[in-house]
């Protein structure tokens, strides 16, 4: 892929070597840090479409939960003190036991911090959410290691899979019943139709709609992209060896196998990245202010990542070509709210759509990176609120909760990981000729 990207002024290569030198291993360090390594999330919500189809039975989508009585008290006391930040001093985290199954979503907890993790769920006012949010406060939330819990190949495919992005697509993506071509880019064309009356009328749509399609499509780009990037190779005397399978890569993005498709899936990857890395410099401000603390109740290591946020941060504002979301809805004030009122119910419903997914591990990822889009499109469309923000007390306009925080940046860190495995890929591809 080369050259520049329809609807913003950014080539890609200048996107591969920020993303490469400045980003990159700043994001990576950064997800490795306590507070954005453990993501609460209810994986036992009902689908909310259609009946339940059963959960895939794959070893490597189980979930193993961790015992209630083994979760430390700083973790279960909630959102039950908004921006308390004294410590519960309970006993050493202690470990749970090891998931014994391959790829199991492992729950357990580290016992590396002594400290309680105390109060992180930040209280939100805001109704502006492109997410439906998980109830943390539910009994079947739990928090899961990210860490212990990597995106990868799981093997869950088939009519299940199938609907879930097909609904996505179909029913989400503001297509008028004049085009016969499924969205999904996986489904087979019907007739004749190459897929560029496809385009053209996509080009027709008018710049929200498109971006909106190109979000989703750039979403199902990077996701494909890591289980391509991590797939289980062979697994011998029950040891599994994971890695990238370029027959799996060009399957799903090669130009001739996917009938051009490929390098425009790929090209809204990267278009996916340039809104949320402009969503992290227009949040900047709102972590500045002293009153924000990554808080885990480790003073030292809470600081070490505050910095590096911020340091993130700095990196983002340097980048010189960010895509321009002033050009979004910019008609009429009636037209241009009803349009974005739109725009955040649909997302919404892709939000609901991710607890339809049968495979646990693709849920807990889907769900996340789902909420870290939407919580980047309620910062582009939040700018007023967080250039008015008190610098010395919480403010009541604008709030991000502590799992729209981990969540804005594991997604953001998966988009970084993808483009990185990109050019992974092209070595790997260039070794194969």
């Amino acid at each position: 892929l080369t050259g520049v990207l329809d609807d913003c002024l950014c080539d890609i290569e200048s996107i591969d070597d920020f993303n490469t030198f400045k980003i990159f291993p700043k994001i990576q360090k950064l997800q490795e840090r306590d507070y954005f390594r453990y993501y609460k999330v209810n994986l036992k919500r009902p689908c909310p479409f259609w009946a339940d189809d059963g959960h895939c039975s794959i070893k490597d989508c189980h979930v193993e939960p961790c015992p209630e009585s083994k979760i430390p008290v700083g973790i279960k006391a909630g959102s039950s003190n908004k921006y308390s930040k004294v410590a519960n001093h309970s006993k050493e985290l202690e470990d749970c036991e090891q998931a014994n199954k391959l790829g199991a979503v492992n729950s357990t907890l580290s016992n590396q911090s002594k400290e309680a993790f105390i109060d992180w769920a930040r209280y939100d006012d805001s109704q502006d959410h492109f997410c439906e949010l998980d109830d943390e406060r539910s009994p079947d939330a739990q928090y899961v290691d990210l860490l212990l819990n990597p995106e990868r190949y799981t093997g869950y495919k088939g009519p299940s899979a199938w609907r879930v992005w097909n609904s996505i697509y179909e029913e989400n993506c503001f297509k008028p019943r004049s085009v016969y071509r499924p969205l999904n880019p996986l489904a087979p064309s019907r007739g004749g139709d190459d897929g560029e009356s496809f385009y053209t009328w996509l080009e027709g749509l008018c710049l929200e709609k498109r971006v909106f399609y190109k979000l989703i499509s750039g979403l199902h780009a990077s996701i494909n992209l890591h289980l391509c990037a991590n797939y289980l190779l062979e697994e011998t005397w029950g040891k599994p060896r994971w890695g990238p399978n370029v027959k799996e890569f060009t399957h799903r993005f090669d130009p001739v196998e996917t009938k051009g498709e490929g390098p425009r899936r790929l090209k809204n990857l990267y278009f996916l990245y340039l809104i949320e890395l402009r969503a992290l410099s227009k949040v900047a401000p709102y972590f500045e202010r002293a009153v924000v603390d990554l808080y885990t109740g480790n003073g030292h290591e809470d600081a070490e990542s505050k910095a590096l946020l911020l340091d993130i941060f700095r990196d983002t504002k340097s980048f010189h070509m960010h895509f321009d979301e002033k050009s979004m809805f910019a008609g009429d004030k009636k037209g241009a709210k009803s349009l974005k009122e739109e725009f955040r119910l649909h997302f919404k419903n892709i939000s609901r759509i991710m607890d339809c997914v049968g495979c646990d591990k693709c849920r807990l990822w889907g769900k996340l990176q789902t909420q870290g889009l939407g919580t980047a499109l309620k910062i582009l469309f939040s700018e007023k609120e967080i250039q008015s923000l008190p610098e010395n007390s919480p403010s009541k306009g604008f709030q991000l909760t502590r799992q729209e925080i981990v969540a804005l940046v594991n997604a953001f860190g998966r988009l970084s990981t993808s483009i990185k495995e990109l050019q992974n890929f092209k070595v790997l591809l260039q070794q194969t000729r």
